[in-house]
């Protein structure tokens, strides 16, 4: 009798754990990690002066929520192989750290490999996936991304079944990022694998257009691989063009707007990677811009894709909630940028109202043509908003 009710109330709560990890990312995550500023030089005391920051900027109250620490955190693994802390980084350990996050109303990320090692060397989780899961859901961890270094022959999308089948059981909903550089086209099986979140490329860089031998590039390169993936993305599963380099220096700030526009206009992850203790007001004004969020944010789930190419201009569409519709104008060029836009070749019929979302005020109707000037690297970001 007693082991009957025991079954019961472990299927009860099986099935009630499954209902809310089906709750996970249903909009893009938003938060912030420390690899694009910082890479292995990360300490419990930066992570809790990120979350500060995070709250104190105003970051908190335009929806991100996440703070993620990337690789480095850990050095080694007991003789239990449970996966152990930097002990003179993290003195107060992972699960005081992650209970600090949660007391600023903020939840917590983490880092580990799908192989032997991390990218850095590091301990990666190969073999001991169900042990880092539950050591994970211990420590309070609402985030998991996972990379792809040190991986020999193993199977991309078995491995990282096995990790999210690991999470599942831990009993503790995480959300799950499948950082596999786009090697495998995980956006074919990354939701089947159980990722809420996947990457497309290899790494972002801080610039506009350089590029690497070792496969990163600059954001502009990055969103030309994102066309044509926008079918494979949707509430609880998206395609995550990397981390945001926003107020890192490598950009200007009209070059800012115009890669924070399109990440949005993407329906991709928001993840910051600046250091959010020294955020300047413009910079701050980029990744707060609410209006520009809720493109990101929208309920429908739609990923935007390009409808138009003329070399150095290009027009992005996203369809929205309630039938309104974001457009983003960009200007690749680096010289200034006239256009004039006959809506009904774009094939956008009716009446909208027309919302320049960095602006933040109505620009007339798409009655008329629209005529602007984009800067150079430049966009116009637009909210075109159905009237009855």
């Amino acid at each position: 009798m007693k082991k009957s009710i025991l079954l019961l109330l472990v299927m009860f709560s099986t099935l009630i754990f499954a209902q809310e990890n089906k709750k996970l990312a249903l909009t893009p995550p938003m938060g912030w990690n420390s690899w694009n500023k910082f890479g292995c030089n990360v300490d419990e005391n930066m992570i809790k002066q990120m979350a500060d920051a995070m709250v104190s900027s105003g970051m908190k109250d335009a929806g991100y929520e996440y703070i993620v620490i990337d690789d480095c955190w850990q050095v080694s693994r007991d003789s239990l192989g449970n996966i152990i802390a930097d002990p003179e980084r993290f003195p107060s350990g992972i699960k005081a750290l992650a209970g600090y996050i949660h007391s600023k109303g903020l939840k917590f990320g983490i880092y580990s490999d799908a192989g032997t090692k991390t990218c850095q060397g590091r301990p990666g989780s190969r073999g001991y996936e169900y042990q880092d899961a539950r050591t994970y859901a211990t420590w309070g961890v609402d985030y998991l991304k996972y990379d792809w270094c040190n991986h020999s022959t193993q199977d991309a999308k078995a491995s990282y079944s096995l990790m999210k089948d690991a999470l599942v059981k831990s009993g503790r909903p995480i959300v799950f990022s499948i950082c596999e550089w786009g090697t495998n086209k995980p956006w074919l099986w990354g939701k089947e694998a159980g990722g809420n979140l996947w990457r497309t490329t290899g790494d972002i860089l801080n610039c506009w257009d350089c590029i690497t031998d070792w496969g990163g590039m600059g954001w502009i390169l990055i969103l030309d691989k994102q066309n044509g993936l926008e079918s494979y993305a949707g509430p609880g599963h998206w395609n995550d063009p990397d981390m945001l380099e926003v107020g890192n220096g490598g950009l200007n700030d009209t070059e800012c707007c115009a890669h924070f526009s399109l990440w949005c206009l993407l329906a991709a992850p928001l993840m910051a990677g600046n250091d959010l203790r020294d955020i300047s007001e413009s910079t701050t004004e980029i990744l707060t811009n609410k209006e520009v969020i809720a493109i990101d944010q929208d309920v429908l789930g739609k990923q935007g894709y390009k409808i138009k190419d003329d070399g150095d201009f290009e027009i992005w569409y996203k369809p929205l909630e309630s039938d309104d519709i974001a457009i983003c104008f960009l200007n690749r060029s680096k010289e200034p940028m006239d256009i004039d836009i006959d809506w009904e070749t774009l094939d956008i019929k009716g009446k909208y109202k027309i919302r320049d979302l960095w602006k933040k005020k109505n620009t007339g109707t798409t009655n008329k043509n629209f005529k602007a000037e984009i800067e150079p690297h430049g966009v116009i970001f637009l909210r075109l908003i159905e009237e009855d």
